[in-house]
Order: structure tokens, then sequence, then C-alpha cells
């Protein structure tokens, strides 16, 4: 039982005195391992989700506690700051091309923070559909808190904002790209990222690498996706590489049935990739082709680059090369989740890799420089939807799988073995961690018309069974180090990871506890119930105290070391 001291001591930490909001980010910290900040989606550019703090260990992990919890409220008129009394309430800012009335029902879900947070200088950014707040990295109370008036749209998530300098960037559902100030939290300008109109929303964490703000969209219909680089200071379009072709003479063209089957083939790109400094590639994930779940004449083939890794030169936008994870996918399975950028040894000789858990149920490892192909192995043991592999490594999809009238069963279901929620890597144990689902459902083809059913095929779904874990890979065979089971039958595909130097790995379970794991050997060394965890752990450095930082719908919980 934790007495009164203990909370007395750990709300010390609250009383240190506030640093001044909107201290500039210095870019040399996202090329540097991860430390005491926290300056952009995974925390670092290789997306590993490993720091180097230490702080908080194995060994003393189970004296953490709580340091402070803070709620913060979407939608105009709200004011979380002045909830603490001592605190004046917090200015808000209102910008937007909507109205009142248009975003009035977007807020009837609560507030639920789903985005990765920023630390920089002691203030903390965080993000939910069409809201952004600065908050003091020291006890949670809000700086400024702005608004977007939205003309609508699918407010499905928000996964975060990104900073460059002095200037914060955020996508709105309606799909505009907001610059504000991190000092005040006024805007600078918006600009259009994708046409409302034709079905985009726009929810992925804008990305910074140099002068250039890469962003990218969603669309449950069936236009192009695309990865854009906007000019930090005017946010003017520099560069757009398309996931599928959209002309004659683009490549990947022969892998679809047709010209107008490939532009609007989809392949959305809407979780944040990583970069590789050294070769100038940013690389990242894409979804899946459009109609879902039949097979048309149009999309006959492959059907690329859609539920595939790319790599593109972050100053030209060309593709420099791409791995196929699911060749013409049938069940919505893409593969967004953003890919692991490991420096390691295979076959005994060093090699950059990436590496990559994807939603059909497969593990696969590919050098970063080429994207030659190394390891294929299921980390899901119910996936039973292919025949094998090829001799690519891919998945040879077993047809009997698809969508029939009759119905199919099939494993995973349409969330999939691994989703968006990011994964991690620990250069300590050498394993990679992610989310798992084993899934099972049944598949049923409504809609045998492609243009019927909003462009999706028709598909229902009924599912079976369902049971999520915590899954330790190793990258060098993609065979499963260990395991440990989310109580319950309920299952999901969690929250995402996060890995310390301390040996320890964080991530929320089913039960609605923040856990605390030994990376090793995945032994529960430490939890706090806090209710269902929304977000991924993070964890910076601060005074001299480490914080892991961590959402549970509308809070923010900050634990430290009692």
């Amino acid at each position: 039982m934790r007495t009164l001291k203990h909370f007395l001591a750990a709300g010390a930490f609250c009383l240190l005195p506030a640093m001044a909001p909107g201290q500039a980010l210095d870019p040399a910290l996202l090329t540097k391992p991860l430390g005491d900040a926290w300056p952009t989606y995974s925390g670092d550019y290789s997306g590993k989700r490993y720091s180097s703090l230490q702080q908080i260990n194995a060994g003393n992990v189970k004296t953490m506690t709580l340091a402070w919890m803070s709620k913060f409220t979407a939608g105009p008129g709200t004011d979380s700051g002045a909830r603490r009394g001592r605190f004046s309430p917090a200015p808000l800012i209102v910008g937007g091309e909507g109205t009142a009335e248009a975003g009035a029902g977007t807020f009837s879900g609560g507030t639920n923070i789903r985005a990765s947070i920023l630390q920089v200088n002691g203030i903390l950014y965080l993000s939910t559909p069409d809201n952004a707040w600065a908050a003091d990295a020291r006890d949670g109370h809000e700086l400024w808190h702005y608004f977007w008036k939205t003309k609508g749209g699918t407010h499905i998530g928000n996964r975060g904002l990104g900073m460059w300098g002095n200037w914060l960037y955020m996508e709105t559902p309606d799909d505009f790209l907001v610059c504000l100030d991190a000092a005040t939290g006024k805007e600078r300008w918006h600009k259009q990222i994708a046409d409302f109109n034709l079905q985009y929303f726009s929810t992925m964490a804008p990305i910074v690498i140099g002068n250039h703000i890469l962003i990218g969209t969603g669309n449950d219909l069936d236009e192009p996706g695309y990865v854009q680089s906007r000019d930090p200071e005017t946010g003017e379009v520099q560069w757009t590489w398309y996931s599928v072709p959209t002309k004659k003479g683009d490549l990947g063209l022969e892998t679809w049935g047709s010209l107008d089957g490939a532009r609007h083939g989809a392949g959305n790109v809407w979780i944040p990739g990583s970069y590789d400094p050294e070769t100038h590639l940013y690389i990242f994930g894409t979804g899946n082709p459009s109609p879902a779940y039949t097979n048309p004449p149009s999309r006959a083939g492959d059907n690329l680059y859609t539920c595939s890794i790319v790599a593109v030169n972050v100053d030209t936008g060309k593709m420099a090369w791409y791995y196929q994870f699911n060749p013409h996918d049938t069940h919505d399975w893409d593969s967004t989740e953003t890919p692991i950028l490991v420096d390691g040894n295979f076959n005994g000789k060093p090699r950059k890799m990436v590496v990559h858990a994807d939603r059909n149920g497969y593990f696969y490892t590919l050098d970063r420089l080429t994207g030659e192909h190394l390891v294929t192995n299921k980390f899901s043991i119910a996936a039973n939807w292919a025949k094998g592999l090829n001799d690519k490594g891919q998945p040879v999809r077993d047809p009997a799988k698809d969508s029939t009238v009759p119905g199919s069963l099939v494993s995973p279901n349409n969330g999939g073995a691994a989703n968006w929620p990011p994964p991690a890597y620990s250069p300590d144990t050498g394993l990679f961690y992610v989310p798992a689902a084993e899934t099972y459902a049944m598949y049923y083809l409504t809609e045998t018309d492609p243009r019927g059913a909003m462009g999706l095929g028709g598909k229902d779904e009924v599912g079976l069974a369902s049971s999520g874990y915590v899954t330790a890979i190793d990258y060098k065979t993609g065979k499963v180090a260990w395991r440990h089971r989310y109580p319950g039958t309920a299952g999901g595909l969690g929250n995402g990871m996060l890995t310390t130097a301390g040996k320890l790995l964080f991530t929320g379970d089913a039960g609605g506890n923040l856990v605390a794991y030994n990376a090793a050997n995945g032994n529960i060394v430490w939890h706090s119930h806090i209710g269902q965890v929304s977000n991924a752990p993070e964890t910076y450095m601060l005074d001299g105290h480490q914080y892991i930082l961590v959402a549970a719908g509308d809070s923010l919980f900050a634990f430290t070391l009692y």
C-alpha cells in the first residue's frame, strides 16, 4: 500500500518552477540517441522507441510512483489548467475553416489521447483531432490550447505533432496542415493537403527532416495514397510521391489490371515512417489496395506499391527501393506500422536492416540499403490465410481464405495480428517488441459488385475468438523469443511499446494497467492500474528525474521514482 508520505514526496516534484514555453527544438536532437527529450513521433528517427535513460531500471522500478496526473478536454471553451487552483486559465486559440455546427458532433466520444507526445525543453506538446496543447512537463498543467474548427470528416484519431525550431505542425481530419507557434499556440498558417470532398482524412504525425515536413493522409474509399514534403516556413509543396500508379508510364502499372484500377487503388500512408540520415532515405509503410475484399479485373496482379515498405530520398521524393509484404491484399491488411531501423549482426556480419511485423501475421527483416529480403517468419500462431512463401519471402495468398458468399474462416481478422500501435526494439536484448493479437473471424462476401459498399467490395465479418499478447521477436530469425498474454479473452492489439537502457519494456495491457516487463524474459516487474491506456508510453529526463509518461483517454499520467 502507498502511504501519504509516498504521494507527498512524489508531489514535491510538481512544486518546481515551470520553464517558459516554446524554447526552440535543437535539430541535432533528432539524430542523436534518444535521451532527455522526446522530440519526434518515435523519439528519434530510428523508430526503435528505445531510450538511453536508465535511472528507472529493472532493479528499482518497483519503487516507481505517480508524480502527477492531468486531464485535457477537447473542444472550444475548455480550460484544463484552471482546474489546478494555483494556475491561471490557459489561453484558448481558435482557428479553422469550419463552423461550430460542423464540429459539434466530434466531441461526443470525449477526449482520447492516442498521439505520441513531444517533450522539448520541459514542455509537453500533445494533440487529439482538432486540438493541440502545450503543458508543463513537471506537473502537467496546461499552458495553451489550440482548437481547430473543423469542416467535419473522420475523427478516428490524431497521431501527434511535428516540431521544427519553435514551430509545431498538426494535420486535421478535414485535411489541413496547421503551423503553430510553440511558445503561444497561435496559428502562423494553414494549408490544404488533400481534397476533403474526395473523402480524404488526415491523422498522421508530421515528421520533420531538415527543411522537409513529411505528411500523409488516409482514405477509406479509392483515392490514391501519397507522401508529401512541405516547406516548413511556408507550407508549400516540395514533392509528392504516390503509392499507386496514376498515369501511363508510372512504375508498377504492370501490376494492376488497368490504369483506372491503379489510380483508384488507395495505398494510403497514415502512420509516420523512419529516417536513415546516412542514406537520406525516408522509409515508411503503405496501406491496402481498394476495393479491399473483392477481385475485380482492374485489380489483377500484385498491386504495387500497396502493403509495402518504401524507401524514398527525402530531398528528391524519388523511390530508392521497395518490398511488398502482402501482394494483392484481400483482407484490408495494410502495412503502415512504423518500420524500425536496426544496426546489428546478421549471419555473422554487421548489417544495416529494417524490421517490421505486418498486420498479416508475418515478421520481416530487410536490408536497409537495398531492400533485399533477409527473413520472413510467422509471429502469429493462428494465421492461416497463406499457402506458404514464394522465392521473395512473400506469403502466397490462399483464395479460399478471401471473403466468400458462404463464409471463410480466416486468421487474422480485419484488425490484423499487428496494427498501427508503435512497436519497439532494444539493442540490449536484440529483440523486437510488438502488441500482437491471435484472432479468428468468418469473412462473408455480401456485395459482389466492387462498385458497391463504398468501393470496399462488400464484406461482413463475424469475430469468433481473440487473445492479445506482448510479443518479443528475434530479428535474425523472425522467431518469437517470448510472449506474455494479456488477461481475459477480449484480446486486442494494445497501444504501443517503449524500451529503455534500464532493461525495461513498458506498455499497457487489456485490463487497464500500465505494465513494466523485464525486456529479456517478459516477467512483469511493476504495474499500475490507470484505466485503458490509449497511447504508447514514453520517457524523458527533467531536473534530474526520469519520468514515464502515458495517456489513458483524456488524462496524462507521469511516473517517477520515489
